[in-house]
């Protein structure tokens, strides 16, 4: 490889050419979809308590999202995204992290979000945007944030964390903090300019990053294969970058565990970034705007329901004797009965004041922050049905 300033390298007298097949890179792959370990695998550190805590979380975050595309199928919230299918990626891989290490997410996170500690009341106020939301009612549901847990807010733009995920490295190290920063997104975010920038940065100045890539097979309604990239994936293109790069089974607790693991620790010790690609499946559409009945058949995801993280995981465990039907069912109707209850009371909570719009832009607003406030506050004066959450909070 030419690292030098005089591109020494190996030298040929005939055209070798490569292309996208001269680098297969494999995955990584602990358990197996009947619920049992390969032989001679390569284990992460783990214990009981560690992973009912993965399992549970998965859970929860399954649960919630099955009654929130339920909710909002019924009025009761405007959007939402699920993550059914990819829980094990964002879930086994925060487990893998210091509490003290960033976290920025695209928006299929919530699993880490949760299994740091954010509580279902929380989840309940950024989806209704209310009054307790921290984000203050000013994010599109699902778009979390969380200081408190180390959980960069949520943006829409597509790819922006990545090259944020970058910087904020590059002050960690600079800080010498001993922390890392770990950067989720879709394969679909990969096309984005952001990738490759934030990439090339990383591997330039050394960083303690972790690219985490969730491959689900589709960017909204595109396939990956063919229509999205030519080549093998997302991984070769850490190693075009010179970083440490890696393929796993994203539905495979096990692998996600080792992999990140491994991955903090050549971040953080010897200050490497780290490129993993995960591949899943997105079990449910892209959003509750999405109908992928349109762009994928039932046989399709008929195949993927057999490697289902949550199921396999429940195997082993099972198999282990650290669970029992009667667990998963008893767990279930808790955390659906607590979901509920959220809900419900997180509805009755008012929206934020009208004036927090444009509280936090400066330290102080500006003239013209309160002049466009003031005429807001006319316009829905004049027209008050058409803001029932706000006409009667404006003074």
């Amino acid at each position: 490889m030419a690292k030098d300033k005089k591109h020494n390298t190996e030298i040929v007298t005939k055209p070798q050419w490569f292309d996208g097949g001269s680098v297969t890179i494999p995955m990584l792959q602990i358990l197996k979809e009947d619920g049992s370990f390969h032989k001679g695998a390569d284990m992460p550190e783990y214990d009981k308590d560690l992973i009912v805590k993965i399992h549970d979380t998965m859970q929860f975050i399954r649960t919630l999202d099955e009654r929130m595309i339920a909710a909002q199928r019924q009025g009761r919230i405007s959007f939402y995204l699920a993550s059914r299918g990819e829980e094990a990626e964002s879930v086994a891989s925060a487990a893998a992290l210091d509490d003290g290490d960033m976290i920025m997410g695209q928006y299929r996170e919530q699993g880490a979000l949760a299994y740091r500690g954010f509580t279902v009341e929380q989840f309940m106020n950024q989806l209704f945007s209310n009054e307790k939301d921290l984000g203050k009612g000013r994010q599109m549901p699902v778009h979390y944030g969380c200081a408190d847990l180390n959980f960069m807010t949520i943006s829409s733009p597509l790819g922006t964390q990545i090259p944020q995920a970058t910087g904020y490295a590059f002050g960690q190290k600079m800080d010498k903090t001993g922390k890392c920063t770990i950067c989720y997104f879709g394969e679909g975010a990969a096309s984005e300019g952001d990738f490759h920038a934030a990439l090339n940065m990383a591997s330039v100045y050394k960083v303690p990053v972790i690219f985490f890539c969730r491959n689900n097979g589709y960017a909204i309604s595109t396939p990956s294969q063919g229509e999205q990239y030519g080549g093998d994936g997302i991984a070769p293109r850490g190693i075009g970058y010179g970083m440490k790069t890696i393929r796993i089974d994203g539905n495979d607790v096990f692998a996600v565990l080792r992999a990140t693991q491994e991955a903090r620790r050549l971040a953080v010790e010897e200050n490497e970034p780290v490129l993993i690609e995960a591949m899943s499946y997105r079990m449910s559409g892209h959003s509750t705007s999405d109908d992928p009945t349109g762009y994928r058949t039932r046989e399709e995801e008929d195949d993927w329901k057999v490697k289902d993280p949550l199921d396999r995981l429940q195997k082993w465990m099972m198999n282990e004797g650290w669970l029992d039907k009667d667990h998963v069912e008893e767990h279930h109707a808790e955390v659906k009965a607590k979901v509920l209850a959220a809900l419900k009371e997180a509805e009755k909570v008012p929206a934020p004041h009208i004036d927090e719009l444009i509280n936090d832009v400066y330290d102080e607003p500006t003239p013209l922050l309160k002049e466009q406030l003031e005429e807001l506050k006319e316009h829905i004066r004049k027209y008050p049905d058409a803001y029932p959450k706000t006409s009667g909070r404006i003074d």
